[in-house]
């Protein structure tokens, strides 16, 4: 097949024809077809050679040319493409190493085996063409609803037609059993769309929780303008749903908006998945309050809120018990999802329990360290009293306030909590010394002996071993695996060291070792405090 002047009009249709049909731009098609003229002549002429072909996009005429760069003769490796400058002046005036020399070579004659060639070389530009389309199109819409066609299933995953290209919903990623068959129409969410070897890959959805966030967007117009925002979303597919919402509009009810006349707009979202029932919940920036909102239907008799450890304690009466925790867990497990803590759930004789149980610890602990009778100790406790330090330097006006405390009384209980304070740090100390602690830690302001104790049982034992420990190891923190929380925990955890707390002493011992430079940190800060009060001016 030669390019003569009966067909070249016809290269520029053919290029349009597929362009409109894969909906790509017809430069590209014009490019592949370059591309696939330019390998059959390099398959007449010789390989080595460097053939390019350039269709003109108004005539539709290809011109074939051969391009030789000059080199250096010690870099001459390719005869066939590359010569050097005495070899060049043969056809250069005045020639110079990079320049290249262009000459048209005369049209190929494409026999079958380079016709084949070059049509697989078209159809695969065309196929690259129209993959880098698809993720232009769809790389934007990821987090939105797609309305898709099925086409087929795979081994439980469904194969679906988005327009100009197919997308995948897993096994994993349908609700409860669902199944599906060619041609059904079918609602998912866009999870995510990435470019793989193969070409970008649609990632859909009907179980992640963002799903339903974006059906009640779709349901309910307060959502879609703003009016009404959805904090939070937690999901057992298919089964049962908590959203949180909250109004910026004191006229509108957030629960009242969701749900309808007559349930209409919530019905609207169940029956889109599978009858699957949604608790709709006002949300709260006092968390105990969201808590006790998230756990509906249960009545909370109390709520205890650890927020280092982002953890909370729920009390409820016996009778709600099995109504808080939910079918195989369920109501308080949404809950946790939705409030983003763990959540431990007490009845009203648990919780007594172990209050009664801590009660007569901190008596024992009275009772063996300050030599005091039951009932002294017992007075101590209820009146707030924890632990030796806090009886030792409090005002002495706080426990004077106990019946049957004078001056004298208190005196002497100071005096005697503060000798056993005494004794248990020079006790802590001398275990430390004998565990090899350095003196350059012990003198570290801020910590304590039984600090230092605790360092050296863990192994750190000089300023330099603690400047390299990480905040989380001394304050102890949480681990996030598969979706559950793992505690971490800290070497000076008991003596209620926060994070903050020991990144301040962490950093100090940097700077005193020398390994931070003090006004790099005072820099860091600056900026920190710039950047706050930029986004403060940008919300103002």
């Amino acid at each position: 097949m030669a390019i003569t002047s009966a067909n070249q009009l016809e290269l520029l249709q053919t290029a349009e024809a597929v362009a409109r049909e894969k909906q790509i731009d017809p430069g590209l098609v014009v490019e592949a077809m370059e591309e696939s003229l330019a390998r059959a002549a390099k398959s007449r002429y010789g390989s080595e050679m460097d053939i390019r072909v350039s269709i003109d996009r108004k005539t539709g005429r290809a011109t074939f040319t051969r391009v030789r760069t000059v080199v250096a003769d010690e870099e001459l490796e390719n005869y066939q493409a590359e010569f050097t400058v005495e070899q060049a002046k043969q056809y250069m005036e005045n020639p110079e190493v990079g320049q290249t020399f262009v000459e048209e070579v005369p049209p190929v004659e494409m026999g079958r085996i380079a016709a084949q060639s070059a049509k697989q070389v078209i159809l695969q530009k065309v196929r690259e063409a129209e993959r880098d389309k698809q993720y232009e199109d769809f790389k934007d819409r990821a987090g939105t609803i797609i309305n898709a066609q099925v086409k087929r299933e795979e081994y439980g995953n469904v194969i679906v037609d988005v327009g100009t290209g197919e997308a995948i919903l897993r096994r994993n990623e349908k609700i409860g059993r669902e199944s599906y068959r060619p041609n059904d129409r079918v609602r998912c969410f866009i999870k995510d769309v990435r470019r793989e070897q193969r070409g970008p890959q649609i990632f859909l959805s009907r179980t992640d929780p963002q799903f339903m966030a974006e059906l009640f967007k779709m349901e309910v117009p307060e959502i879609y303008e703003g009016i009404i925002e959805i904090k939070s979303v937690a999901r057992d597919p298919g089964s049962r749903a908590k959203i949180a919402v909250i109004s910026y509009d004191n006229s509108i009810d957030p629960v009242g908006a969701c749900v309808g006349m007559r349930g209409s707009r919530v019905q609207a979202v169940v029956n889109e998945l599978q009858g699957e029932k949604i608790d709709i919940i006002p949300w709260n920036e006092d968390m105990p309050t969201f808590l006790v909102n998230a756990l509906q239907p249960a009545e909370v008799s109390k709520v205890v809120f650890d927020e280092d450890a982002e953890r909370i304690e729920v009390v409820v009466p016996e009778e709600q018990l099995s109504l808080a925790i939910g079918r195989r867990g369920q109501n308080v497990r949404l809950a946790s999802q939705l409030t983003g803590l763990d959540i431990d759930i007490l009845t009203e004789e648990e919780e007594s329990k172990r209050r009664q149980a801590e009660f007569e610890l901190r008596t024992k602990l009275f009772i063996d360290t300050l030599d005091l009778d039951e009932f002294f100790a017992q007075l101590l406790v209820s009146e707030g009293f924890t632990s030796l330090e806090e009886v030792a330097y409090v005002e002495v006006e706080e426990l004077l306030v106990i019946d049957g405390v004078d001056e004298a009384t208190a005196g002497e209980l100071q005096a005697r909590a503060r000798d056993v304070i005494e004794a248990q740090n020079a006790k802590a100390l001398a275990n430390a010394r004998e565990l090899g602690v350095e003196d350059s830690l012990i003198a570290f302001e801020g910590l304590t002996p039984q600090m230092v104790e605790a360092l050296a049982k863990d192994g750190v034992k000089t300023l330099e071993d603690f400047a390299t420990c990480a905040d989380w190891e001394l304050a102890g923190g949480w681990t996030v695996v598969d979706g559950e929380r793992s505690k971490d925990d800290g070497s000076l955890e008991p003596f209620e060291v926060s994070l903050e707390d020991a990144q301040d002493m962490i950093m100090t011992a940097r700077v005193m070792l020398g390994w931070v430079d003090p006004d790099d940190l005072v820099s860091e800060a600056d900026a920190e405090d710039a950047e706050v009060e930029t986004d403060e001016e940008q919300e103002a």
